[in-house]
């Protein structure tokens, strides 16, 4: 009998090492049903579910394997990892914990138990770990990267670059945390464009797939239905589906077939919502790069769209495989990607005025009429309410945007703003204000600029929307950041009544509030400058009876713009997609006449 075992494993092992990934797991299961109490075979079974991107599975033979042998130390790691993809990060960490406890000097485990804590905002008590982790096992480039991301949350962006750099310097083929680099960079001012424009190029010559298709393998008729995909792990309840889902459902489907490669870890409501709406739906979460581009291939995609650039869960590194003849980068990044294998970037003339910023990406710009953005608000949203003001006497600022955003040289600009405002008051509401070494960081860098914290209300956020959006009937004014400017919070405020000041930058990052003021015909409330931005937040906040009439009209205002015109949005963006195709068909037809001939 063991024999025989012993020979199903080597098969099973054989067939993994061919990339036949699910026969492998029927066979393993086969194995394990014949002898449950064979801890090899379960092992393995975890290992090739983990491969899959199955995390109930595997923690299903994890607990299996517990029940057998509770005092291995395996069985509690891959627990633990599986719930943690699941979102189960309290019972996570316990896992972690009494993985810890039976090998107490586990790098590994140090670091995925730091891991646990750093995505409960627990942010002193996950350092902890990561430095015993970097204690035991100096070169994890991964663990760098995530005291990075730490200090990314807290607004620390300058030891958040440093420690990205580390991660680098020890593994240069590190994707994830050159992205992580990148996209800190966009929210530090000490940076200029030409210098993150560098670095974006230097992602792209860093890190490559093997090429699987050329562009001959699509037939470059003109007028011929396109396949257009579109490749995101944020196809749910996320800011990217409030402004991708107006345009998947108003797709034309005679012109285009929608093809959504979905790498969500855990689906919900608004999942279930745009794969209804889609022609094709991949969910992609188990695939590796390799397979997620030979995946797409096979499917004919004509134009393959990113919607994540080099945000959290990026697959960037499956477009750099060409695996369609036309790849576009497009709403979820405020930059280029770097990546010479994608073609173009959609955007707007506000967004990237013309011939500014064309030079700092590796792309071509196409600029949409009207906008590049299309917001769709939320079903339950609840109704504008009168000014706060009103009510309470005095002016109310408020914020919700990411702490990376908010540097200490916007901290210095909206101190500016209250002290020109006296008795107004500043909300800032962000998930890192969880963390009280966090808060307290904060409210250390207003009272360096004379502002008492009596002013300030640094709030965790609310995870319901409706409560979220009830927040922002407590603010008169939205103070928008910079160089990185808000996008969601910006629509949000927009739509709850309340206007936003916004700085003009001189790069896409710093220009989406220029973007959306414009598309709403309210650009007075853009500054050209710092004074400007003091200015304009004070003389609105002295106009009460102005206020009040522009958030009584906000709303509507909005719902009648460009900006919530989902179907006038997607015929912009399809007459977008139709002149890349024309162009690549004239570039490719005489090659494929050519071909015909000579067959």
């Amino acid at each position: 009998m063991k024999s025989l075992t012993r020979g199903k494993k080597k098969q099973a092992l054989q067939l993994l090492a061919n990339n036949r990934i699910l026969e492998a797991r029927a066979l393993f299961e086969k194995i394990c049903q014949n002898d449950r109490r064979d801890i090899e075979a379960w092992i393995y079974l975890v290992k090739v579910n983990a491969q899959l991107g199955d995390a109930e599975a595997v923690g299903q033979c994890c607990r299996t394997i517990i029940g057998i042998r509770p005092d291995l130390h395996e069985a509690h790691f891959h627990l633990g990892t599986s719930l943690l993809i699941q979102g189960k990060r309290e019972e996570a960490l316990e896992s972690f914990r009494k993985a810890l406890r039976l090998q107490p000097n586990n790098p590994s485990t140090l670091f995925q138990l730091g891991k646990a804590l750093h995505l409960l905002t627990r942010f002193d008590e996950a350092l902890e770990y990561y430095e015993q982790a970097l204690g035991l096992a100096p070169n994890l480039a991964e663990v760098y990267d995530s005291i990075g991301s730490i200090l990314k949350y807290r607004g620390d962006l300058e030891g958040a670059i440093k420690n990205y750099r580390q991660a680098l310097q020890i593994r240069p083929n590190f994707d994830k945390a050159h992205s992580d680099l990148v996209f800190a960079l966009n929210y530090s001012p000490r940076y200029d464009a030409d210098a993150i424009y560098r670095e974006h190029v230097r992602w792209g010559q860093m890190h490559k797939l093997p090429p699987v298709a050329s562009s001959s393998d699509s037939n470059p008729d003109p007028t011929r239905r396109l396949r257009v995909g579109y490749v995101s792990p944020d196809l749910c309840k996320h800011s990217v589906a409030f402004f991708f889902e107006p345009l998947l459902t108003n797709h034309d489907p005679i012109g285009f077939e929608t093809f959504c490669y979905s790498d969500v870890a855990k689906p919900d409501a608004v999942t279930q919502r745009l794969q209804e709406a889609a022609s094709h739906w991949r969910a992609t979460k188990g695939m590796d790069d390799g397979q997620l581009a030979e995946r797409i291939r096979l499917d004919g995609i004509d134009i393959l769209v990113d919607l994540t650039g080099h945000t959290a869960n990026s697959r960037l590194m499956a477009f750099t495989a060409k695996p369609a003849p036309i790849q576009v980068s497009y709403l979820g990044y405020p930059n280029t990607t770097g990546i010479p294998a994608i073609d173009y970037r959609l955007t707007d003339a506000w967004a990237d005025p013309p011939g500014i910023t064309d030079d700092y990406h590796t792309e071509t710009l196409i600029r949409l009429l009207n906008g590049f953005l299309c917001y769709q608000p939320g079903e339950n949203a609840p109704p504008v309410t009168p000014s706060p003001a009103r009510k309470c006497g005095h002016i109310t600022f408020g914020s919700f945007n990411n702490l990376a955003k908010i540097t200490p040289e916007v901290v210095s600009l909206w101190s500016s703003v209250l002290k020109t405002s006296p008795d107004s008051r500043l909300i800032v509401k962000n998930i890192s204000l969880h963390d009280t070494a966090t808060r307290e960081h904060y409210l250390q860098l207003f009272k360096k600029h004379a502002i008492d914290p009596d002013r300030l209300d640094l709030l965790p956020p609310k995870f319901f929307s409706v409560e979220h959006l009830e927040l922002y009937g407590k603010i008169d004014i939205g103070l928008d950041t910079f160089p990185y400017n808000g996008t969601t919070t910006t629509c949000e405020a927009f739509w709850m009544g309340v206007p936003v000041i916004a700085l003009a930058g001189n790069i896409h990052a710093g220009r989406v509030g220029v973007s959306l003021l414009s598309q709403l015909g309210l650009t007075e409330f853009i500054a050209g400058s710092l004074q400007d931005y003091v200015r304009l937040a004070t003389e609105l906040a002295a106009d009460r009876d102005r206020l009040s009439r522009i958030r009584e009209a906000l709303r509507e205002r909005m719902a009648e713009s460009a900006l919530c015109n989902g179907e006038a949005f997607t015929h912009n963006v399809e007459d977008a997609y139709r002149d890349m195709w024309v162009k690549w068909c004239k570039k490719h037809q005489n090659g494929s006449q050519d071909l015909t001939a000579r067959c």
